[in-house]
């Protein structure tokens, strides 16, 4: 992670996203700009919340880990995204581990500031709403969609939210087969009926499994069989 001095950036991205008619003078000048590489943490699981985060440019992957060392993905997010809403408005702990899925550019503005100039400033009250809204929404669309779309489906689905970004079109992931049992946790399948599903797609060539990672051969075909992103 490294802080981007250039203000003249952080200026076209507040402009970009419209964060001018969100927050006011006062907490603009209190924003910073981060550029997180890929696999980089923005924040982890347990760890105190002291900034709200605004990722303006890149991928995010949002995740929890149980007692027991089982990781569970959560969703994967892309511009324009807060993290640490929910422990703002609750002054909690961050709830789960935020990671750089590509190289991404983060504003991040201290609760001390948000709390001082922002508490009664309607524009970001109603953006907080909106931005948390969503991820109830999102989450129980999430559900129906693991009950009623079939495992090749789903795996479609999660393999172009780990492989692509759409605001970065030189960014072309791969899927780590170490990650494979946290891709079943996530979808809803057993570790072995995946493999069985990742075996068909590459007998198809639309998937290629080699060196450790699983690789796209045929994004068009992919997105055909996805139909739409769900995790995003």
């Amino acid at each position: 992670m490294k802080e981007i001095m250039d203000r003249s950036l952080l200026a076209e991205f507040i402009n970009m996203h419209g964060l001018d008619a969100i927050f006011n003078e006062p907490l603009i000048s209190h924003m910073n700009l981060y550029n997180y590489d890929q696999g980089e943490l923005i924040c982890s699981q347990g760890e105190p919340s002291r900034y709200l985060y605004i990722l303006v440019k890149g991928k995010l992957k949002v995740f929890n880990t149980s007692t027991q060392g089982k990781m569970l993905i959560i969703s994967f997010k892309t511009a324009l995204e807060v993290i640490g809403d929910i422990e703002y408005i609750q002054e909690a702990d961050f709830i789960n581990t935020v990671e750089a899925v590509s190289p991404v550019w983060i504003i991040a503005i201290h609760q001390q500031w948000l709390k001082m100039h922002g508490k009664d400033h309607t524009p970001l009250l109603k953006f907080l709403l909106k931005i948390i809204t969503e991820k109830f929404y999102m989450k129980s669309n999430a559900l129906s969609f693991n009950l009623m779309y079939p495992v090749e489906v789903r795996l479609a689905s999660y393999i172009l939210s780990v492989s692509f970004d759409p605001s970065d079109a030189l960014f072309k992931g791969n899927l780590s087969t170490s990650e494979l049992r946290d891709a079943a946790n996530l979808i809803g399948t057993s570790y072995r009926h995946l493999n069985r599903v990742i075996l068909q797609l590459c007998q198809e060539g639309i998937l290629e499994r080699s060196k450790g990672f699983i690789h796209v051969k045929d994004k068009e075909r992919l997105i055909t069989i996805a139909g739409h992103s769900i995790y995003e």
